[in-house]
């Protein structure tokens, strides 16, 4: 059975660029997207390869530490 792993946040920022959608493929440590703060660029990497199932946020909006951004299937 295919495992699901939850991707977080790591700091609260905003959503600047989904990099990755849903069904796509991504790589160990391949950005699923870009958060900014303070005019800083910070990518949410995928902490496995395997497949975005979902994104669970939208470019634009601000995100929490800790908060779940995307589901990943290995």
């Amino acid at each position: 059975m295919a495992e699901t792993t939850t991707v977080r946040a790591e700091i609260g920022a905003s959503v600047w660029k989904i990099t990755a959608a849903a069904g796509a493929a991504v790589g160990e440590d391949e950005p699923i997207l870009i958060l900014e703060s303070m005019k800083m660029e910070i990518p949410v990497s995928a902490p496995h390869a395997g497949t975005v199932v979902e994104v669970l946020v939208a470019e634009g909006e601000q995100v929490e530490e800790g908060q779940a951004v995307a589901t990943l299937r290995r």
